[in-house]
């Protein structure tokens, strides 16, 4: 039997859901099954970096991250992680392609730290940001994931894989 995949989420996972097809009035199951499927096989979770993107919406959404449990957001502080995100900087500050603009935004933002928990524990990365290596002025996630072998999968095929579905039950 194969091992389950366990997930580590972007913020824009979090964002685009909340804005679209998953806003907290619409679907509210689908953030009831990323607590549940946390707590209950922990097979979803996020990193601390992500938490503090979220908090800064100061919006419905943080209000959710506030009431997650606290381990739906994972320490980056550990000396594993530090050192496979020090690898990946180093990978991204030698790249000629991208512009020195796209390498500031990408150190400045929790990519770098997505990917470097993602790898040292095993997890797969989910995003909506896609492969583009034609990519200059951004420097997308899944870019450094093909160098540094971690995968990576869109909110779909992650909900599908945790054999997900939504229904809908009338109104009285």
């Amino acid at each position: 039997m194969p091992e389950e995949k366990a997930y580590l989420l972007d913020a824009n996972v979090f964002i685009e859901a909340k804005r679209r097809y998953y806003a907290f009035d619409l679907c509210p199951g689908f953030w009831e099954c990323l607590i549940w499927h946390h707590e209950g096989n922990h097979r979803i979770l996020s990193i601390d970096k992500v938490k503090n993107e979220l908090d800064r919406g100061g919006d419905e959404l943080k209000d959710w991250a506030d009431a997650a449990p606290v381990s739906c957001f994972a320490s980056t502080n550990e000396s594993s992680v530090i050192s496979e995100y020090g690898r990946i900087m180093n990978w991204v500050q030698a790249q000629a392609q991208y512009k020195p603009a796209a390498k500031r935004e990408f150190a400045q933002g929790a990519d770098g730290w997505l990917i470097a928990h993602a790898k040292v524990h095993g997890l797969t990365l989910v995003t909506h940001e896609a492969l583009a290596p034609e990519a200059c002025s951004t420097l997308p996630m899944p870019n450094v994931c093909e160098v540094f072998a971690v995968s990576y999968v869109d909110t779909f095929d992650m909900l599908r894989d945790l054999e997900t579905s939504f229904t809908w039950e009338p109104s009285a």
